[in-house]
């Protein structure tokens, strides 16, 4: 579950930002929804740990964030946050398999071929995995960078505006990939965007929450 309250983050001279108390269940469906600068990268921020804020509470998958250290919280999130970001940040180095490798790697885990294997089948991009990023499609990138996310089973799945530039048919079918995924794994999804074709999709999703955000001044 995700939940916060009087939650505040301020900038260093700049606009602060409160958001609105939110209560979402395991397995929900969250939408954080407002223009550009509104706050929606900063509350995915605070939610993954990268930020503190500066006053009120959130709780996420059962732990307090203000609670963790650095480091306890880099293993908590490798353990926890799943993150698709707008930019997808595939190593163009790599391969399918081995940008997925790095990411068992870089959360100090041990290589675990059988994980990529059906975390790769599970997006249907098996096929991809001795390509590199600059062999693949939009829509084969962004599947394999959802599969790195969701890579160690994460409680939660963070995707900052996934249907950005995507015409209608590519931003259903990325959506329905997004929900699918995190239905499959008893994941809480928390989608960035400024899109309202996401709340259309997700008009009858039981368990819907929505967001508004906005700069607020001191």
């Amino acid at each position: 579950m995700i939940g916060t309250r009087e939650l505040v983050y301020r900038y260093a001279g700049g606009p602060e930002l409160r958001f609105e108390d939110v209560d979402v269940a395991q397995g929900g469906v969250l939408l954080l929804r407002g223009a550009s600068g509104s706050g929606k990268s900063t509350w995915l921020a605070l939610a993954a740990g990268l930020l503190a804020p500066a006053d009120g509470e959130i709780t996420v998958a059962g732990q307090a964030m203000q609670a963790l250290g650095k480091v306890a919280g880099d293993a908590w999130r490798a353990a926890t946050i799943g993150f698709l970001p707008q930019k997808l940040h595939l190593s163009a180095a790599l391969t399918v398999h081995g940008n997925l490798a790095m990411a068992q790697w870089a959360a100090g885990r041990p290589a675990d071929e059988a994980r990529i294997a059906e975390a790769l089948a599970a997006l249907d991009v098996e096929a991809l995995a001795q390509r590199r990023p600059a062999q693949l499609s939009g829509g084969q990138a962004q599947r394999v960078a959802l599969a790195r996310a969701v890579l160690l089973k994460p409680r939660v799945i963070l995707a900052d505006e996934p249907t950005a530039s995507l015409d209608d048919e590519a931003a259903a079918a990325s959506l329905d990939l997004l929900r699918a995924t995190a239905r499959r794994q008893g994941a809480t999804l928390v989608i960035a965007t400024h899109d309202a074709r996401v709340a259309a999709f997700f008009k009858d999703e039981k368990g819907l929450k929505a967001l508004q955000l906005g700069r607020r001044q001191p």
